[in-house]
């Protein structure tokens, strides 16, 4: 074999100057396997020398929704819609658990990787998607709540009950909007440690979590909709309750669009400082 056969049967090297944006979304289906692992070993991680284990996913959803039921449902007297009004509580406990479990586990994702990030290329979207994958998890046990709730209050959802994962991928957009901020400017501002969990305490109080929204007079409805999870919230409790219940529509298309906004401008920002996370982090 002559030189020229030698070097022709060698693998071909391509240096690239820079991925594409192309290269680069390919690059995430490639790793997707990344994906799981990552989301894997966190499930693990929560629950591992835990005395209930699991079971933590159902416990604090619940004890939140009998705190709300006793003081809005029981002393307050607030409407429920038509329904239960621990179902009331609980249609909308479901979307914000997520979410705030979410920006939660997002805004420390990278940070809590920041080996893996600062040693090997991947894209680093995988790692709070995998956060929010995590999260989701969670949102689907604590969705067995609902379902004993249902069943003790004899209370049989209607058709709009197949609506509801339109809603659920609309929650799942608002979180990893949100979450997909907060992770960057974690990385550069490490401080946002501490503004995440007054974030959470005060969207709690801020959301129409133990109250139906249309509490609310008339003429701040709209404004009371500049909060994303208002939409997310009146969106599945008229999924799950049905009846009474119904949608702000100009509310509810606000909210929409701000959680639009948040992804797009979310991916924007990540993707910006993408680059410089192995350097800062």
């Amino acid at each position: 074999m002559n030189s020229q056969e030698i070097i022709q049967s060698q693998p071909e090297l391509v240096i690239e100057a820079g991925r594409t944006e192309q290269q680069y979304w390919k690059d995430l289906w490639r790793y997707r396997e990344l994906l799981y692992f990552l989301a894997w070993r966190d499930i693990l991680v929560r629950y591992k020398q835990t005395f209930i284990g699991i079971a933590w996913a159902l416990i604090r959803p619940f004890l939140t929704m009998v705190v709300f039921t006793v003081v809005f449902g029981n002393l307050a007297k607030l409407p429920s819609e038509g329904a239960p009004y621990p179902i009331l509580v609980f249609a909308a406990m479901l979307p914000w658990q997520f979410f705030s479990n979410a920006l939660g586990e997002c805004s420390n994702s990278l940070i809590a990787n920041a080996n893996l990030i600062s040693k090997v290329y991947f894209p680093r979207l995988i790692v709070p998607i995998s956060a929010v994958t995590v999260s989701f998890v969670d949102f689907m046990i604590s969705g067995i709540i609902l379902l004993g709730l249902m069943a003790w209050y004899n209370f049989i959802p209607g058709w709009r009950i197949l609506t509801l994962p339109l809603f659920i991928a609309i929650a799942f957009a608002a979180s990893m909007g949100v979450g997909l901020w907060l992770a960057a400017l974690n990385v550069e501002y490490r401080d946002f440690r501490y503004i995440v969990p007054f974030i959470m305490q005060f969207g709690l109080y801020i959301s129409p979590v133990g109250f139906s929204s249309s509490v609310v007079p008339e003429k701040w409805r709209l404004l009371y909709s500049l909060n994303p999870m208002v939409g997310v919230i009146d969106g599945f409790r008229w999924a799950i309750i049905g009846g009474d219940s119904s949608i702000y529509l100009p509310g509810f298309i606000l909210s929409m669009l701000l959680v639009a906004f948040l992804l797009i401008t979310g991916i924007w920002y990540f993707r910006r400082m993408e680059r410089t996370f192995a350097d800062v982090i």
